[in-house]
């Protein structure tokens, strides 16, 4: 039967998982993309390489954010956000974003040839240098949740 999440619920589903998908829209096309995330309890914290995502959000800041955590189709629990979509320019908030996601990502991160990959550089002095690591919050506006467990 499918039911709601409350608040405490939403919560500690944002907080737990390590992937979500944005949703975006501009010029009459919408995107949906996964991306590896931070949730502060306020704000969802990502990071990209420049395209089509970061392009569409620059040009309609407005939009939705998706987590779930799925055991099988008839036990799973899904976090939908809506929000606005702001790009992090301040180089100290950038650096204390890179390391939130790369603390809450290296654990699951299996070898290290993959972190620059994912967008990770080897060390602060990097971003903004070899790879043009964009770093943007997500202001949340709203938010809802929806749970099946049987």
């Amino acid at each position: 039967m499918l039911r709601e999440l409350n608040d405490t619920q939403i919560e500690a589903l944002l907080k737990s998982e390590l992937i979500g998908r944005i949703g975006c829209q501009s010029d009459g096309m919408v995107y949906i993309v996964p991306v590896n995330y931070v949730y502060d309890g306020t704000n969802i914290y990502c990071h990209s390489a420049k395209g089509m995502k970061i392009d569409m959000m620059r040009k309609n800041p407005e939009i939705c954010f998706e987590v779930e955590n799925i055991r099988d189709v008839t036990n799973w629990q899904t976090v939908i956000t809506w929000g606005r979509f702001e790009e992090i320019t301040d180089m100290a908030e950038k650096q204390k974003v890179l390391q939130q996601l790369t603390d809450r990502i290296t654990p699951y991160i299996i070898d290290d040839s993959v972190t620059r990959e994912h967008g990770f550089a080897d060390g602060e002095s990097d971003i903004g240098t070899s790879i043009e690591l964009i770093m943007y919050k997500i202001i949340i506006h709203k938010k809802t949740g929806r749970f099946e467990d049987r």
